[in-house]
């Protein structure tokens, strides 16, 4: 018999296969389709720093309109904290959730400047959150600051919000900070029991006739999921086994699951290949990852777990400076393309 289960956040889990935050997670009646397809927990879509902000903003807009004239209207109008806002619909979203699945319910936070977040962690957390997750998302697009300035506001965010909850918290990060295994350790520092590798940047277009910004959603790829995998090898060993780890961004399969255990994730997260497939591929994705370990002879997911990590590998170097040349030398231009023509020599850096 395969033992699915494992430990993510201290959290107990039925199995390493979780539901990441998509439109799926955030409605009762689609959660629970997750949960019958063997989701062990699901994370709610973000509540996001730029709603709320903007959704006060507009409040105050829109009844300080015209108060210039008639000052006396401005009795009419209602209390701002007596109307429900973005904050408010997310809580009732997580309530609702709470109620009605048996599996952990991870609410997520999107944040990017450091603020009023303790205020929202703890009424997540008052609401019924199982655990948090804190997803620190910026691009770093003015000069005036550095990536010290830059990473010390986001340590400051996870410190902020550690110290205002008693659930576990998760930090996802992206895998662009100047020194990925230094910052994650100062993250880890910082009160985050667990790391989610990693977020995924959606990158605008251009619209050639309107000449507009077109903002287009792209569904992961299987071959994504490699960057997670490098850097779970690599940090694994030097975090050690009280960090959770979350492997997300190209998980499709079982065998993608089977590949994130193998690095030292206790858990793989699933999005594109949901939405792509719909919740029913949650059962698919089980019996694939139970299928490979029992053609391997592993029994459980702890049996399974950390052993292809940097530590553990017979070639550690592969997943660091040794990997980009090894790739690079090991491209064979197609018989066909070279066939009656001079084709220069090059060299494999060139590519």
């Amino acid at each position: 018999m395969i033992d699915l289960t494992t430990r993510y956040l201290g959290l107990e889990l039925a199995s390493p296969v979780v539901a990441s935050a998509s439109p799926l997670t955030g409605q009762p009646e689609t959660a629970r389709l997750l949960e019958e397809s063997g989701a062990s927990a699901v994370v709610m879509p973000s509540l996001f720093e730029e709603e709320i902000l903007h959704e006060e903003l507009e409040m105050h807009r829109s009844i300080e309109q015209g108060s210039e004239q008639y000052a006396e209207a401005t009795g009419y109008f209602p209390n701002l904290d007596d109307l429900p806002g973005v904050s408010d619909r997310y809580l009732t979203r997580l309530e609702s959730l709470k109620d009605q699945l048996s599996i952990p319910v991870i609410a997520s936070l999107n944040a990017s400047h450091p603020g009023g977040w303790a205020s929202y962690a703890r009424l997540l957390e008052d609401a019924g959150a199982s655990a948090l997750e804190l997803n620190l998302y910026r691009v770093a697009a003015d000069p005036s600051r550095s990536a010290h300035d830059i990473e010390q506001d986001d340590l400051e965010i996870v410190g902020s919000v550690r110290s205002a909850v008693q659930i576990p918290l998760a930090v996802k990060l992206s895998p662009y900070y100047s020194s990925m295994a230094a910052f994650a350790q100062q993250v880890v520092d910082a009160g985050a029991d667990g790391l989610v590798l990693f977020n995924r940047f959606y990158q605008p277009d251009i619209d050639l006739e309107t000449l507009d910004v077109v903002h287009r959603v792209e569904l992961s790829r299987p071959w994504e999921l490699r960057l997670p995998l490098r850097w779970m090898a690599i940090l694994r060993p030097q975090l050690g086994p009280a960090v959770s780890m979350a492997a997300t961004s190209g998980v499709h399969s079982g065998y993608d699951v089977v590949k994130a255990l193998m690095v030292g994730a206790d858990v793989a997260m699933l999005t594109s290949a949901v939405l792509q497939h719909g919740a029913g591929h949650l059962r698919t994705v089980h019996d694939e990852l139970r299928r490979w370990m029992e053609a391997h002879e592993y029994t459980s997911v702890d049996q399974l777990r950390g052993s292809a990590t940097q530590a553990t590998s017979g070639d550690p170097a592969g997943f660091e400076r040794a990997n980009y040349m090894a790739a690079l030398h090991s491209w064979t231009t197609p018989a066909h393309l070279l066939v009656g023509h001079h084709r220069p020599a090059r060299h494999p850096g060139d590519l």
